[in-house]
């Protein structure tokens, strides 16, 4: 059943009603004042759109609906970040992982593993081409910088075969890549290696305009309140922005 209609429409609905019962109120009278002078009065247009209204098509009337229902929540848009995410998939390591640990997406939406590397993602791979996504998400790399160690060239050669098998498998999706989460200084004096970041997701950046893929910065999104203890992982609060920011970028 519908959701009740709200006092806006219902008052839009009113006047509609009131148009209508003027028109019968008027043929009649017409047609009334026809017979006092001897003619007929003719009142076909009028009969005519009387059925019209009667016979009106159902699910044109419940678009109007929908349209009068858009305007009164001045075109905000009220789905949930699950809903949005419909036919959408987030790929990556244990940091995408919290969207469904967090139950801020389904877990039909975000295909994880902790710990993976760029060269680890053939079970990944063949789940995206399970579930067919039209958008997939990209969350990788954090694993990389250190097991590339500053090489960007390598990670990049690395990154692009996975783009690769990605269109391979799944043609018709459309890739957006993110880009690395910055870290705290407590995670970059644990592994120095992660201080390089900027330069990763600069060369991914590129990489992303070669190839002609959207790129999500999301630099300006962490604060240091997001992060966990180990400078790296984030809280349970960040992931809604964080996936707000990928729904946006995609216009999903």
């Amino acid at each position: 059943m519908r959701k009740k209609i709200n006092n806006s429409i219902r008052r839009q609905v009113l006047v509609l009603v009131c148009v209508v019962a003027i028109v019968v109120i008027l043929v009649f009278f017409v047609r009334w004042i026809g017979g006092l002078l001897g003619g007929r009065a003719d009142t076909s247009a009028g009969l005519e759109y009387i059925r019209q209204e009667e016979a009106g098509d159902v699910s044109a009337i419940e678009e109007k609906i929908d349209l009068l229902e858009e305007q009164d929540n001045n075109g905000e848009d009220t789905r949930s970040l699950k809903e949005k995410f419909t036919g959408a998939v987030v790929v990556g390591d244990s940091i995408a992982e919290g969207l469904s640990v967090y139950d801020v997406l389904n877990a039909s939406s975000v295909v994880s593993k902790i710990g993976v590397h760029l060269d680890e993602l053939d079970d990944q791979i063949s789940r995206l081409k399970e579930l067919k996504p039209g958008v997939i998400f990209l969350a990788l790399g954090m694993n990389d910088v250190p097991a590339t160690n500053g090489d960007t060239e390598a990670f990049v050669e690395e990154y692009g075969a996975v783009l690769e098998k990605i269109r391979e498998e799944v043609p018709d999706a459309h890739i957006f890549v993110n880009s690395i989460f910055p870290v705290q200084d407590k995670a970059v004096e644990e592994e120095p290696a992660l201080e390089k970041i900027s330069d990763y997701n600069s060369a991914l950046a590129e990489l992303c305009d070669r190839e002609r893929i959207g790129f999500i910065d999301n630099s300006s999104l962490v604060a240091d309140g997001y992060y966990e203890e180990d400078g790296i992982h984030f809280k349970a609060d960040f992931y809604p922005v964080w996936a707000e920011h990928m729904a946006e970028v995609a216009a999903l």
